[in-house]
């Protein structure tokens, strides 16, 4: 049995009750404290959230680099890298479509942008964001995608960058062989070290999730916002609860009772990446409990970099809402064949965005300009953002843990067939 201590003491239930002080404090600053001590006091208090997710960020690119290298160069061959790159790739690039597909479903049926009234929206709030789209181009995508240092990638946190060299360095330490030992036996002993560094990190979790929450209700008050985007993040709701049905109806297509297992595993990063806002924060929790769950480190390795560069299914499903939200608001009538050529943008455009500070405004602010649509209305989404943001962030961490465990039973059945 249990003691209470104990209770206590797990970190899904410090952050549980971390993240309901966090609302408590903030809506008490917010009832009692003028707008300006309420800000300065929000400013004050997400310093703790920025803590801790600096302090994740301090090992995200030692982490990525070294156990993607040491996975490569496990798998072996060209060959094997090939075979479980072509299931993750062909399994990101269906989740994706599909993701979006139920974005654009909901926000047709539900309308919620239809009749809205514009009178009331500040549209210099969406300067922050509109100003980032302004060198948004083909040919700054692809440089973006391609590092030209890898020193500079990891000191700005570059996931797509730091996958791209590390798949080129693994595969090149797993055609010496035998010469290479040396290189990746140290990194390997490098990712313990980094994930033993995990272990010190997830203890301030609680603490940056209660910095986060605070410093939001403070300064919003969450009745107003309610009411006045109800429409918007009741039909998001939808569309999102749609997305998690999706994903755990497959997890139990594939994994079986398994399911339930994994669903245990990963319920800390679940939290920690809803009350944080960053998918990215978990990372490290991520790839310890998906190890722990049964998923060899080198398929772990391999897959989650690969993951938060390409499977982003919450931000996925959320760009094409947002993005028909925004027409619909402004009368814009886009037909079927439009919003097909939008998603299949969408697809293309939104590789590479994890770790980016509001990097699906972005890119729907992007896509808006391609599509003839007013950019300055990201401001209408702007307010209710980052509860919308809470459920995105929550969604990637489950359909990277869902993808990873997948491809990991079909390599284990796979090798039981060869051996």
């Amino acid at each position: 049995m249990k003691t209470k201590s104990s209770i206590f003491s797990n970190l899904t239930t410090q952050i549980l009750i971390a993240m309901l002080v966090g609302v408590f404090l903030g809506i008490i600053i917010h009832n009692n404290c003028s707008e300006d001590a309420a800000k300065e006091f929000s400013g004050y208090i997400k310093m703790l959230a920025t803590i801790f997710i600096r302090l994740v960020q301090m090992i995200i690119s030692p982490l990525v680099f070294t156990t993607l290298v040491v996975g490569i160069a496990k798998l072996g061959d060209i060959k094997a890298v090939g075979r479980i790159g072509g299931k993750a790739l062909g399994w990101f690039f269906t989740a994706s479509f599909i993701s979006l597909l139920i974005g654009m479903f909901w926000v047709n049926v539900l309308q919620p942008g239809v009749g809205l009234n514009l009178s009331d929206i500040d549209l210099n709030t969406a300067s922050e964001v509109t100003e980032k789209t302004q060198n948004f181009s083909a040919q700054n995508f692809v440089e973006h995608i391609i590092p030209k240092s890898i020193v500079e990638a990891m000191a700005t946190n570059e996931i797509l960058q730091i996958v791209i060299f590390s798949i080129f360095f693994g595969l090149a330490a797993a055609s010496i062989g035998d010469h290479a030992k040396p290189v990746v036996n140290a990194l390997d002993k490098t990712s313990h070290i980094v994930l033993k560094m995990v272990n010190y990190v997830m203890k301030f979790a609680p603490i940056g999730v209660f910095g986060a929450i605070a410093g939001v209700f403070a300064v919003r008050d969450f009745g107003d916002l309610a009411l006045t985007y109800a429409k918007f993040f009741g039909s998001f709701l939808v569309g999102i609860t749609s997305l998690w049905v999706v994903l755990l109806l497959v997890g139990y297509v594939f994994l079986k009772s398994k399911m339930s297992k994994l669903l245990k595993h990963i319920v800390s990063p679940l939290i920690i990446a809803f009350g944080t806002t960053s998918s990215e924060a978990v990372f490290p929790k991520l790839t310890e409990e998906l190890e722990r769950f049964g998923i060899k480190d080198k398929i772990v390795s391999f897959m989650l970099p690969l993951g938060y560069s390409f499977n982003l299914d919450g931000s996925m499903m959320y760009m094409t809402f947002a993005s028909i939200f925004i027409a619909q608001a402004y009368g814009i009538d886009l037909s079927t064949g439009t919003q097909m050529t939008m998603l299949l943008v969408l697809m293309l455009t939104s590789k590479g965005i994890a770790g980016v500070p509001r990097a699906s405004l972005v890119v729907v602010a992007a896509t808006c300009g391609m599509f003839k649509i007013p950019v300055e209305g990201i401001a209408l989404i702007l307010p209710i953002d980052h509860f919308c943001d809470m459920f995105r962030s929550a969604t990637n961490v489950l359909g990277n843990a869902l993808a990873t465990s997948v491809v990991g039973k079909w390599e284990k059945e796979d090798e039981s067939k060869i051996f």
